[in-house]
């Protein structure tokens, strides 16, 4: 089985910047593509940032587009969120998420594949 597991979480005061990890595990790792969501309470889970897992292309919700880049590591089997100038609005718990394949990248039914999240929250 796949393992998803996402670190780098806290709080952070608007302004500031925090950098997401999502390690992946298990024989069967090979996915098509990685992505980020987030979910505040009461709202649906948004796409944040994808990409696959080879080739360059990022993609990115419209809301983080400019503050925040995805990346990944083949070798240690990770992809990275970076996150800069956090707004309040950016809180809530995000998720890595891995899909075999891929219709969709900003679909969350795209993946098949999730962490357990992990809670940002800034601070005004």
């Amino acid at each position: 089985q796949v393992q998803l597991v996402e670190s780098g979480g806290g709080l952070v005061q608007a302004g500031g910047s925090l950098r997401l990890s999502c390690a992946a595990s298990g024989r069967t790792f090979n996915p098509f593509a990685m992505g980020w969501f987030r979910q505040a309470p009461g709202k649906e889970r948004e796409f944040v940032a994808g990409i696959y897992w080879s080739g360059l292309n990022t993609y990115y919700g419209d809301s983080v587009k400019g503050r925040f880049t995805i990346s990944r590591d083949n070798a240690e089997n990770a992809v990275y969120l970076q996150m800069e100038s956090l707004k309040p609005e950016d809180t809530a718990v995000y998720y890595c998420a891995g899909a075999s394949r891929i219709s969709a990248i900003r679909a969350p039914t795209s993946y098949n594949y999730w962490g357990q999240g992990t809670q940002v929250t800034v601070s005004s």
